[in-house]
């Protein structure tokens, strides 16, 4: 999948993903190919930018924790509730309670969402997508540790409004390392935790679970987080610490853009020491380390590209390889299933 500008397509692209307008009606679905005339519509409507298709991309079997078109109407109701508040009127968030029970009730109806491997992949850093995903992430690790359901819900309704207080900063702070902040820029950044729970803490109609998060959410078990530095840290909230890590590294919020790879490896390294060992773990069971797309290289020297994902091995995916292991272009591509081999592994993600 690649975001492409209007203006350099040619007619012919797949959409990856639906063109929906503001009022959420779709106005082009998935799987659309674009013709001539729509990139004139698209271009009178203002669109800029659409996501398209690889080539080889219709081949590949993708799943994902939200299909396309309801990540995208849940993030424009989040936008739109955020957008609309002010800090002394912060009752009317409640409306999103209501879009975190969606995120929820949409997972929960995947067949044997619990057992999937799912291609969780880089983007942009957008705020707004960041809390759909952090929500969705959320909920499933919470579902896979046995969460009871109202806790799901809290976590579910705290990973939505965890980053409120990014809204009252004026600095920037995207695809950006805080070693880079002024001490000044620091100092406001570290801070946004605290004005996020200042702006909710008197509101009856949000948990304390939902408040903690808000609260707590960039502690660390270490006492090396912020903005308190607290160690006693509650389970609930360190499985949204995990995810909200995870979802940081490789959209780019807080920090430089990473490989789902990088943001696994990262994960991996601080299990037990900074998050909660049970919640890693859970996260990492269905999160696929090399997503479905993606080129890689393998020990051999072969190179090819994710296809499919095997259930329980994350790690070990399906590759259409490209080229063989000299460097030799494979015409139609072979298919090679890495659980049923045991001298290849992958060496490193090609960009």
């Amino acid at each position: 999948m690649k975001l492409i500008k209007v203006e350099n397509l040619k007619g012919g692209e797949v959409l990856a993903k639906p063109i929906i307008t503001s009022d959420y009606k779709v106005l082009l679905s998935e799987e659309t190919v674009l013709k001539k005339d729509y990139l004139e519509k698209l271009r009178d409507l203002d669109i800029t930018e659409v996501y398209i298709k690889d080539k080889d991309q219709v081949h590949m079997q993708e799943v994902v924790l939200l299909k396309s078109e309801i990540e995208e109407t849940f993030k424009e109701k989040v936008k739109e509730v955020l957008e609309r508040h002010t800090y002394n009127n912060s009752g009317e968030l409640a409306e999103l309670q209501e879009t975190a029970e969606g995120i929820i009730n949409n997972i929960l109806e995947e067949e044997e969402v619990v057992e999937k491997i799912y291609d969780i992949k880089e983007r942009t850093a957008d705020i707004y997508e960041h809390s759909i995903s952090l929500c969705s992430l959320a909920t499933l690790t919470a579902l896979k540790l046995g969460k009871d359901e109202w806790i799901v819900h809290d976590i579910g309704v705290g990973s939505l409004l965890h980053d409120l207080g990014l809204r009252y900063l004026t600095i920037g702070y995207t695809d950006k390392d805080p070693s880079e902040f002024t001490k000044l820029e620091a100092t406001e950044y570290f801070k946004h935790p605290i004005y996020g729970y200042s702006a909710v803490k008197d509101e009856d109609w949000l948990s304390s679970v939902s408040k903690n998060i808000i609260l707590y959410h960039h502690e660390r078990l270490d006492g090396n987080g912020y903005p308190l530095r607290a160690k006693d840290i509650p389970h609930e909230v360190g499985i949204v610490s995990v995810c909200d890590t995870f979802d940081e590294m490789i959209c780019g919020i807080g920090g430089k853009r990473s490989k789902v790879y990088e943001a696994v490896e990262y994960l991996k390294t601080f299990k037990g020491v900074k998050y909660y060992a049970d919640a890693v773990d859970a996260l990492l069971e269905f999160t696929a380390v090399y997503p479905v797309g993606s080129r890689v290289e393998l020990s051999d020297g072969s190179q090819g590209r994710v296809v499919r994902q095997n259930r329980d091995f994350p790690d070990r995916p399906v590759l259409l390889l490209g080229k063989d292991a000299k460097g030799n272009v494979i015409p139609r591509g072979k298919e090679i299933d890495l659980i049923k081999v045991n001298d290849l592994f992958i060496e490193k993600e090609l960009l």
